[in-house]
């Protein structure tokens, strides 16, 4: 159950910082959505394959939790964001869904409709195991680890390795396969981590970084209008 650790716990923390503050400040969405996605498909995988009681459990639970913690999200986001993120809400994680649900389910049958099941939720693994790819780019652009928390990036390098080890048990590779890619990325946060937990954004690299959002919002508010 370190899952329902890592999402109650630990990104519970960065949604307690967003409600407190009431701003979504510098977090990014995307993350929250694909995880929503993810989760979502994996309890049907979960539910659709025998013996996967742990996994439907664990994702279902927390497919529940992300889906509170991305209505807060849309709920703090300034407009321009809030508009991006309900349409990604609505293409990921209602038309997408529902989508490889009515085709496993009406067009194939028995284990070609777990394994194509099985394979999708593969690559939507991988991609949100390569959504923190973001958060490194900032770490080493910032030199500062205050978006990257150290709890994060360890419990993502512990949830990879527990689900990848019940994944070699179960010689199930497609749940293996993305975890594994999971706790390499954790491990490579965690190097980050080390490296620049004492240093300090620079003045100049801050400015920079608030100069580009101001102008991305302007942009945004241009393709709006």
């Amino acid at each position: 159950m370190a899952t329902l650790r890592f999402i109650v716990g630990v990104i519970g923390k960065t949604f307690y910082r967003i409600v407190k503050h009431r701003s979504t400040e510098n977090f990014e969405g995307l993350p929250y959505v694909c995880a929503l996605l993810g989760l979502s498909l994996w309890s049907y995988y979960a539910v659709s394959k025998t013996g996967e009681f742990p996994l439907a459990t664990s994702n279902g639970i927390g497919a529940i939790v992300f889906l509170v913690y991305v209505v807060l999200f849309l709920v703090y986001a300034p407009p321009g964001i809030r508009t991006k993120t309900a349409i990604l809400v609505g293409i990921l994680d209602v038309g997408f869904p529902a989508a490889v649900i009515l085709v496993t389910r009406l067009m194939m049958h028995g284990d070609l409709s777990i394994d194509v099941l099985g394979f999708v939720c593969a690559v939507l693994s991988v991609l949100m195991y390569g959504a923190p790819l973001v958060a490194m780019k900032r770490v080493v652009t910032t030199k500062s680890v205050e978006y990257m928390p150290f709890l994060l990036s360890f419990f993502l390098c512990l949830n990879g390795g527990i689900w990848t080890t019940y994944a070699i048990m179960g010689m199930d590779y497609f749940l293996g396969v993305p975890n594994g890619m999971g706790f390499i990325l954790g491990t490579a946060q965690m190097v980050l981590y080390a490296i620049y937990w004492k240093s300090k954004p620079s003045q100049n690299i801050s400015d920079q970084l608030d100069d580009e959002c101001q102008h991305m919002h302007l942009i945004n508010e241009s393709c709006e209008d």
